[in-house]
């Protein structure tokens, strides 16, 4: 069940006051999640409508798991839950961007343990050969957090 708005025309899709999200092909719509405090980027996911609702509804992060096909609230799990504190859209509303008050015993967004799921950077540009570099260390072990084997 889509809860939004059919889109309308580009006018108000990028200028109007309207949430009109455009969900792909696929049913999913990309989303960008950020600690509302710091602007770190913690994690990439994607949506569909009824995690979008879900998220709007319960005002706590709620993702569509390509690899599960399945709902998944952030947090589900680990207790890692991002509390949403606002939500952007890009100027034609195919992107989101949920700004969250990262809460839990870790305080991490990754499923491998790090604050951020961004904590390896290429360490030369010119050259994209060389390894990368771990930027953060794991806050916790997911072997003991979650069911699953990593």
């Amino acid at each position: 069940m889509n809860a939004f708005p059919a889109r309308t025309t580009t006018a108000e899709i990028e200028l109007g006051a309207t949430l009109q999200p455009k969900f792909g092909s696929d049913g999913l719509i990309p989303c960008i999640t950020q600690d509302v405090a710091t602007g770190e980027v913690l994690m990439f996911a994607f949506m569909n409508a009824e995690s979008l609702a879900a998220t709007l509804t319960t005002r706590k992060a709620t993702y569509w798991s390509r690899s599960r096909a399945k709902l998944w609230v952030k947090g589900e799990e680990s207790g890692n839950v991002q509390l949403v504190r606002e939500l952007l859209t890009d100027c034609d509303q195919d992107v989101l961007l949920l700004k969250v008050e990262q809460s839990g015993a870790a305080n991490a967004s990754c499923h491998n343990g790090y604050k951020s799921c961004f904590y390896r950077r290429l360490a030369d540009l010119a050259d994209p050969a060389r390894p990368l570099a771990f930027i953060a260390a794991p806050l916790f072990d997911p072997r003991t957090v979650y069911k699953q084997k990593h």
